[in-house]
């Protein structure tokens, strides 16, 4: 049976290291300093994981969805290290999303390095971000305001009706 956490771009992406970064990677989960987040199976892991020692302390299971997430980046983003976000913002509220862009800024002010993969306008805001779009064009390095969903979310929220009337019937 095929390992039910990997994913087509797990199989062809491999991870080389500096010196450094293999000793955030080993050792016991208090001594590793990195995250890696993916939306679909971290729900799981904020219920599973609550007090258990190197995680966090809160009970996870006791909050909503976004609180749990954010509790955990507030307690897993504490310290230099690599950090993977694979669409963290699905189940984030806007104001949750926006703390969670300034965890992410400040995590990167201690030389840590964060690769957020989003579809969210306030993630790919946060300051200092290096931004990557990746589209059909193949990727290419942009400004945030160049972002084709900036303009997607800019034009949907002028004017709604433009995008819902090719899905509501009349």
């Amino acid at each position: 049976m095929a390992n039910p956490t990997k994913t087509p771009l797990g199989e062809v992406l491999s991870l080389k290291t500096t010196a450094a970064g293999s000793r955030m990677r080993s050792g016991p989960r208090s001594k590793k300093k990195g995250f890696f987040l993916r939306a679909e199976t971290a729900f799981q892991m904020t219920e599973n994981l609550g007090g258990v020692p190197g995680f966090w302390d809160e009970n996870t299971a006791e909050m909503s969805h976004g609180e749990g997430f954010l509790t955990m980046f507030r307690d897993m983003f504490n310290a230099a290290g690599f950090y993977v976000m694979d669409e963290p913002e699905a189940a984030l509220s806007f104001t949750s999303c926006l703390r969670l862009v300034g965890l992410m800024h400040q995590l990167s002010t201690t030389g840590a390095q964060v690769i957020c993969a989003t579809h969210s306008p306030i993630l790919a805001a946060t300051p200092g971000a290096d931004i990557i779009e990746v589209g059909d064009h193949g990727t290419r390095r942009v400004k945030w305001d160049e972002l084709e969903l900036v303009d997607h979310w800019r034009r949907y929220l002028a004017n709604p009706d433009k995008y819902l009337r090719h899905l509501i019937d009349p």
